[in-house]
């Protein structure tokens, strides 16, 4: 099981950082383009406002979304606000998470995340450091891979190979650190298996569809695979 108090720490601080930074924009740059296709700065913000809620309803039991039509028209609604609207939501929905966190109960029960995904609740707090950090990246505001936490990295690339594996449509593939401290597998049964070897933050990178996605990765036993979306 995950620590979720050392996990929570670090919410807090990803979420600090992220605020800190935030804060030097003015409202043009949050108009202007993230790194996620479609969406301004104010989009990510949004969407990491209304992730803290959503969060929140699923420690309490109820669906973490309405619906996927309601979730992203809320997002939308959100996007175009002002600067400080945008801050105090995204410092006051993560204070709403928080203080849900801080409630004695427990963290071995399974919950229901998003499209009919379950976890245990002590994996829940780690879930929501991936997105205040990786769209901290995403905001394209001097934040990069390699500035993200040598352990979010590795926990992160440790999740996305498990999310991949016996995936039929990826073949086998092992990553590796460039180097060689530290081994990942990923991928199904079919086709040849290949080695994917780089910086860990590239690693990350590749299998989460950010960054360079893997366009500098040394590849040996074929081609680097493309992998489903997120």
């Amino acid at each position: 099981m995950s620590d979720h108090v050392h996990d929570l720490r670090s919410v807090r601080e990803a979420t600090d950082r992220l605020l800190t930074a935030a804060a030097k924009l003015d409202d043009a740059a949050l108009a202007g383009q993230s790194r996620l296709p479609g969406w301004t700065r104010g989009h990510v913000l949004a969407h990491l406002a209304r992730n803290a809620d959503a969060l929140v309803n699923v420690f309490e039991g109820r669906p973490m979304y309405e619906s996927a039509t309601a979730r992203d028209a809320d997002i939308e609604r959100d996007a175009g606000r002002p600067l400080e609207e945008q801050l105090a939501d995204v410092r006051d929905s993560a204070a709403r998470f928080l203080a849900t966190t801080d409630r004695d109960q427990d963290w071995s029960r399974t919950v229901e995340l998003r499209n009919g995904i379950t976890d245990l609740a002590a994996n829940v707090p780690f879930r929501r450091w991936v997105e205040v950090d990786l769209h901290h990246v995403d905001l394209d505001i001097g934040y990069e891979l390699a500035d993200l936490p040598a352990e979010f990295t590795d926990r992160e690339i440790a999740f996305l190979a498990d999310r991949w594996s016996g995936r039929p449509e990826v073949p086998p593939v092992t990553l590796r650190t460039a180097d060689g401290d530290r081994t990942w597998r990923t991928g199904g049964a079919e086709g040849g298996p290949v080695t994917v070897t780089g910086p860990a933050d590239e690693l990350l990178g590749w299998l989460a569809g950010r960054g360079s996605k893997g366009a500098h990765l040394s590849v040996e036993g074929g081609e680097l695979p493309a992998l489903p979306a997120l």
